[in-house]
């Protein structure tokens, strides 16, 4: 007769072991999160626990595998070497007894995805996804658009890398803030990078500005290949010498690793990257080898996860916030809490499933946590009174809402075409800085102007003055928030194409892509308008898709009558020809400015030079831009270590 006890024991271990394998399955496959790291990792913890104790395993267990199977349309390839995941710990105390009385190495473990390059005689052949550490997806053409990533490298012989592709978090937020009509943003870097490689068109990769940073050497039997293949150092240094950017990374022994992990706490802080722990490698590379591995972990290095703060409060209520494509988002508010040196006082719940699970009620006690020091989430809830009602009503319009089950997550969902909202997020979309650059026009003013009548559609916002004697006299306005208003408008009826281009919301057109049509039409609309799907699609870095979504646009009526109607009241200004001082220069910009109205304003004045302007420091950049040039901040710190020179405003002045 089986042991009850053994019984409900197995039936657990199966009920994790489901659970954990579809939250990687959607992780690593869907580019969607079920769950967050620390629920996952608690999970994961508790299923060690039960195996270990009961001696008790399923050969679909997560803790057997190295990784979830391959399930994409791109070409499978099989790695030269598995990759075998890290064993981890968030004990620093533990990492320092693992440590013992060798040297290491410590260096960021990035968020991202992780990529293995080969690379013959220099050129680079082939560029493999981590898959499930046996067989990975071939990316190598997206590889070969990777703006840091050499093609082409200066060495003999057979080398193979590991790195993590990522998005920086500059980059990750300036997408999004360029998301487009009827399109939702980004919820993390790191799935947005990971669609972005794992994608069969490398000019996604190329837009996204995927960057790829070397965390490690397998392989490599060059004409050197002993002295650099002796300690782990050896190896990055090689790396960084034939051009590669490698990960930040700091030499340890059981004297300083703790201080040196205090070091990284607060370095990731001010960082560009996603990273969510650290990774410790022991730097004699002979030893390591000799220590072996286990069925799924490599006994030479360990990983480092963050211990995520976690504070109690109190839920004061969810917000449902109505986004463009009609979602309707949950965020917890709740009483203000410090974590991480920072107020908290609201997170995203992501959707109705996760408000489920979690049993949510107003004045319920929930804990909160910083997932990876960065993104505020709620981790649990300890009262679980679970009676909090999902709203029925649209808060924008009023029109019934519809709950929707996809693939075992739930959303609410605004079927309304004409909701407002939609109509807001497209106006603030024309409004914002990148686009008309009306300032002063806030998503609160335009919600009240849609919802007073008075603006339908982007052109009622040049004759809004027929309206001045209501405006004056509603709650919070007045004759000088009028008058702000009307100035605001006006200052933007000279415009560069570009900024028009970008504030009509052509579905998958953000910025850089308005510049590229600017600049091919010569600043002249009316070529743009008129122009064939063929000519549209031979722009360079334009491609089918995107000058599919152009030409729809331009032959739909009512977006032709619109603009018309702009034009009566907006000209179109040329661009000045650059001179090209800047040529093939690239710059970064960090810090405050003194001269430039803004750092948009700066970045125009390069472009417009022939210069390009990147968010991050590498090897390729020229100069960084920092009125204050002797602070430590990360940026001038990586500049210095690569000998980039870093200039101000008044240095850059006599450049042009």
């Amino acid at each position: 007769m089986v042991n009850k006890d053994n019984k409900k024991i197995e039936d657990r271990i199966k009920e994790l072991i489901k659970i954990l394998n579809e939250a990687s399955d959607a992780y690593y496959n869907k580019d969607t999160e079920i769950m967050s790291n620390l629920e996952y990792d608690k999970l994961y913890d508790e299923l060690i626990d039960l195996e270990k104790n009961h001696d008790i395993h399923f050969d679909n267990s997560p803790t057997q595998n190295v990784g979830m199977e391959v399930a994409t349309f791109l070409p499978k390839v099989k790695h030269e070497k598995p990759m075998l995941s890290l064993d981890k710990t968030k004990d620093r105390v533990a990492l320092k007894e693992w440590l013992s009385d060798k040297e290491g190495v410590l260096s960021y473990k990035l968020d991202g995805l992780t990529i293995v390059l080969t690379y013959d005689d220099g050129k680079l052949v082939s560029g493999v996804t981590r898959g499930n550490g046996e067989i990975g997806e071939d990316i190598t053409n997206n590889c070969k658009v990777i703006k840091n990533l050499p093609t082409k490298i200066n060495i003999k012989g057979h080398l193979v890398a590991r790195g993590e592709a990522i998005i920086t978090y500059s980059d990750f937020n300036e997408i999004n803030e360029n998301i487009e009509e009827g399109e939702e943003k980004f919820k993390n870097p790191r799935n947005l990078c990971s669609g972005a490689i794992r994608n069969l068109d490398p000019k996604i990769t190329r837009e996204r500005n995927v960057r790829v940073i070397i965390f490690s050497l397998v392989e490599y039997d060059g004409p050197d290949n002993k002295k650099v293949n002796k300690t782990f150092e050896n190896q990055m240094n090689f790396l960084d010498d034939i051009g590669f950017d490698t990960v930040v990374r700091k030499k340890v022994d059981n004297n300083n690793i703790l201080d040196t992990i205090e070091w990284y706490a607060e370095d990731v802080k001010k960082e560009d990257f996603p990273s969510d722990g650290l990774v410790l490698i022991y730097n004699d590379i002979e030893y390591g080898k000799s220590l072996g591995t286990t069925s799924k972990f490599p006994r030479n290095a360990i990983a480092f996860k963050w211990q995520d703060e976690i504070a109690k409060t109190k839920l004061i209520d969810i917000e449902w916030s109505p986004s463009r494509t009609g979602l309707i988002n949950p965020v917890a508010i709740f009483e203000p809490v410090d974590l991480e040196g920072t107020i908290v006082k609201r997170a995203s719940l992501h959707n109705v499933s996760i408000v489920e699970e979690l049993e949510l009620g107003i004045g319920d006690t929930i804990n909160v946590y910083k997932a990876n020091m960065i993104i505020p989430q709620v981790e649990s809830n300890d009262t679980k009174s679970n009676n909090y009602k999902l709203p029925t009503k649209c808060p924008a319009c009023g029109s019934t809402l519809k709950l929707k089950n996809n693939e075992g997550v739930k959303t609410l969902v605004c079927e309304n075409v004409d909701c407002p909202i939609k109509h807001t997020k497209s106006f603030e979309n024309f409004v914002s800085r990148n686009c008309m650059n009306i300032e002063g026009v806030s998503i609160a003013t335009i919600e009240t102007f849609i919802k007073s009548g008075f603006v339908k559609k982007f052109s009622d916002l040049y004759i809004i003055d027929k309206y001045k004697d209501k405006i004056v006299n509603i709650d919070g306005f007045g004759e000088k928030s009028y008058d702000n208003i009307i100035n605001a408008i006006n200052k933007t009826k000279n415009v560069e194409l570009y900024r028009f281009i970008n504030s009509l919301g052509i579905n998958g057109i953000g910025q850089a892509n308005s510049k590229i049509l600017s600049k091919y039409f010569n600043d002249d609309i009316d070529k743009l308008m008129n122009a064939s799907l063929d000519e549209l699609t031979n722009i360079k870095d334009i491609g089918p898709v995107l000058a599919k979504s152009i030409y729809d646009y331009f032959k739909d009526y009512k977006n032709i009558k619109e603009i018309k109607e702009l034009l009566k009241y907006i000209n179109i200004t040329k661009n000045k020809k650059s001179d090209e001082k800047l040529k093939d220069m690239v710059f970064v910009i960090t810090g405050s400015l003194n001269t430039y109205e803004n750092r948009d304003e700066l970045v125009k004045v390069i472009e417009d030079n022939g210069g390009k302007v990147s968010s991050s420091v590498s090897k390729n950049t020229n100069y960084l831009i920092n009125n204050d040039i002797n602070s430590n901040s990360s940026k001038n710190k990586k500049a210095k270590e690569l000998n980039v020179k870093i200039i101000n405003e008044e240095m850059f002045k006599e450049m042009i």
